[in-house]
């Protein structure tokens, strides 16, 4: 490098302000064969820059900024392919975003009254403040949401993204109705009947029974119409028929069909027989 060149060079100082990093930066990437100098004086070590190396500093801190890992930053720096520095960066975020999942359990499980032991052997659990949900507004969620869950399960061809949509459908569904207030017991009930049906249809037994069992419960409780106590026995059989204990699953599927007796509208009695139509 003749003394021509020298003169486009810059000082490490005047990089490191042109960069905003710091010179104890500037050396420790040198080091670490991250930014290497364009020149090294061979007995001062003084280190000099180029002009186009000021994007590469540059890129560096606003990765640092991202708290990117100077490994990676490295990788990323050293790749021409963009898909590659993309897959780099997509990683990063799914460390972050695990960290922030660590933390916020950190933060609930810190925020909930105890004791000064920071582990306390209980906790007090505390439901979110949702006040600003007036109940007119809760009860239309609680019923799109139930019919959202139903047009997926009628979907012949679900995705599993669909399919965990589908849980969670049904599941804010039925928290709804339970945040409405009195008088919304036939709609928990079905809310419980809508989640087992879903695990019946994903095929997991025992979420199925579990919620079929609650189902039935609510229902025996009264306030429900007359063909809701025989839906929630054809959940039972269902249920048990996906845990593959079909002698249960009869005993349920006969229960049903007893109940359908005392089904005054031919429709809802007509509905109810073709869902146990089907557990065979």
């Amino acid at each position: 490098m003749d003394d021509e060149d020298l003169g486009h060079l810059l000082t490490i100082g005047r990089f490191a302000r042109l960069t905003g990093l710091s010179v104890g930066a500037l050396r420790h990437y040198d080091e670490l064969d991250l930014l290497r100098p364009a020149r090294t004086d061979p007995f001062t070590s003084y280190r000099l820059y180029r002009r186009d190396q000021l994007e590469t500093a540059r890129t560096i801190v606003r990765l640092r900024d991202l708290e990117v890992p100077l490994e990676t930053i490295r990788d990323y720096l050293a790749s021409d392919d963009p898909a590659a520095r993309q897959r780099l960066l997509q990683a990063h975020r799914i460390r972050i975003e695990a960290r922030t999942f660590r933390l916020q359990r950190v933060l609930h499980i810190l925020g909930q009254p105890s004791s000064e032991d920071p582990t306390p052997m209980t906790t007090t659990v505390t439901a979110p403040d949702t006040t600003e949900l007036d109940p007119a507004t809760r009860r239309k969620l609680a019923a799109d949401l139930f019919n959202h869950t139903w047009t997926l399960l009628e979907k012949p061809d679900r995705t599993p993204a669909e399919d965990d949509e589908m849980i969670h459908s049904a599941h804010a569904s039925r928290y709804h109705w339970g945040e409405v207030g009195v008088g919304e017991q036939v709609n928990l009930a079905r809310g419980e009947w809508q989640c087992s049906r879903v695990y019946a249809v994903l095929g997991r037994a025992e979420p199925a029974v579990w919620h079929a069992r609650r189902c039935v419960a609510i229902n025996e409780e009264g306030g429900h119409a007359d063909w809701d106590i025989a839906s929630a026995y054809e959940a039972m059989a269902r249920a048990y028929l996906t845990a593959g204990d079909l002698a249960e699953s009869a005993v349920w599927k006969a229960t049903a069909t007893v109940a359908l007796d005392g089904i005054a509208d031919a429709d809802d009695r007509d509905l109810i027989e073709g869902d146990l139509a089907t557990l065979s």
